[in-house]
């Protein structure tokens, strides 16, 4: 298992090390951010202090550094220097699906900029036994995990290293159990996400995505245990909403058949509208968004599927999905065996065989939010959890 690096990533830089400083790693997820220093420079009246304003009586502003002779000035306040090398940093994301090494560098003032990416694709919302309890061969499986990839962190000489859990392992009976034994093997200390904070992440990233420019956002994440909604103006959204509601959790309650029955999928559409319908009262209250906006591996295959560009295409190209483009698509998906959905594009043989039920949440969430279209936006929790980390760091 080795990581796959971005094209930005070749040139990279890794930071350099001051004399006796190695690399650290850091547990845990920071989700206070510190309030920065904003300097200014000081100005002060043209003509005699406490006097006229000058023969032209116009109230002219010069800079400090102008000032006539003898006149008391403010002392200036210097800005922070940028650091001279980014800081590697790097986010252990946990999933119900999916474990993920990303690795950025960060610079003071600008984007995160990939460096390196891995996915393991552990499916621990299938490896819970029967009384909700992560099985020792699930457990065995996430520590080799966890081990490797601090392991290939160490070798990319990240920083700093965040770790964090959502639905899975929050849900799990054994979780404090299993979460302790994984930092005595592995050194990592995991933070589990409740899951509005998930829902708060996830805004924050899209918030910081499309800016201020887009006004009032909902933002939508369908996961594999859990649907993630999250409304305002700020980047601390007004409402924020954790629902069972995951792609792989739905797949493995309600559809027991591939493909599934015309009964199964009615069930499961009354389910996931019973479960959204409280949410709707408290987003109307918020006001209706300017934009509508999806995150997900579950939002972005739906979306190729309806036909928006590859996202070989880079980040930056609009897509789209219409709500009358994803009933098309959930009728296509649903009556297909996941083996033959891999043949649809975008689609992945790991994400196959859950697509139906995604198709289904992410269908009946549209229609109860009465939201026509929704924007894919590339960012969603893991770097919403970087850009949080960032807000603590210094770079002075």
């Amino acid at each position: 298992m080795r990581l796959r690096f971005s094209s930005a990533a070749r040139n990279a830089e890794v930071p350099a090390e001051d004399p006796g400083d190695t690399p650290r790693i850091v547990p845990g997820t920071a989700v206070v951010p510190r309030r920065s220093m904003v300097a200014s420079a000081s100005l002060v009246p043209a003509g005699p202090v406490g006097g006229s304003m000058g023969a032209a009586g116009s109230g002219a502003i010069v800079p400090v550094s102008a000032a006539p002779p003898g006149q008391r000035r403010a002392p200036a306040v210097a800005l922070p220097a940028p650091p001279a090398q980014p800081l590697r940093l790097g986010v252990i994301d946990i999933g119900s699906n999916t474990v993920h090494l990303l690795v950025v560098d960060a610079h003071h003032g600008a984007a995160p900029r990939p460096a390196a990416s891995e996915r393991v694709p552990l499916r621990l919302v299938e490896l819970l036994d029967g009384g909700g309890a992560l099985s020792v061969s699930g457990e065995h499986a996430l520590i080799d995990c966890i081990r490797d990839l601090r392991r290939q962190a160490e070798e990319l000489a990240v920083f700093d290293l965040v770790a964090f859990a959502t639905s899975a392992l929050r849900d799990a009976t054994n979780s404090d159990q299993v979460l302790a034994r994984l930092r005595s093997v592995t050194g990592v200390a995991v933070e589990v996400l409740p899951g509005e904070d998930e829902a708060r992440l996830t805004f924050l990233a899209v918030r910081r995505w499309l800016g201020w420019s887009a006004g009032r956002l909902l933002a939508m994440d369908i996961g594999g245990g859990s649907l993630e909604i999250g409304a305002g103006m700020d980047e601390e959204p007004d409402v924020v909403a954790s629902l069972p509601l995951g792609a792989s959790r739905l797949t493995r309650d309600w559809l027991s058949t591939d493909p599934p029955t015309h009964r199964q999928l009615a069930e499961l559409r009354r389910y996931v509208r019973a479960q959204i319908a409280p949410v709707v009262g408290k987003l109307y209250h918020v006001g209706e968004p300017t934009r509508a906006v999806a995150t997900s591996k579950t939002f972005r295959s739906l979306a190729r599927i309806a036909g928006a560009e590859p996202y070989s295409r880079g980040p930056y190209v609009r897509r789209v999905l219409r709500r009358t483009d994803l009933e098309a698509v959930v009728k296509t998906v649903c009556r297909m065996p996941s083996a033959a959905r891999v043949s649809l594009p975008g689609v992945s043989a790991s994400r196959a065989g859950q697509l139906a039920a995604g198709a289904v949440v992410a269908a009946e969430t549209m229609d109860l939010l009465s939201v026509d279209e929704v924007e894919i936006c590339p960012w969603a929790l893991r770097e919403g959890i970087i850009l949080r980390r960032l807000d603590t760091l210094n770079f002075g």
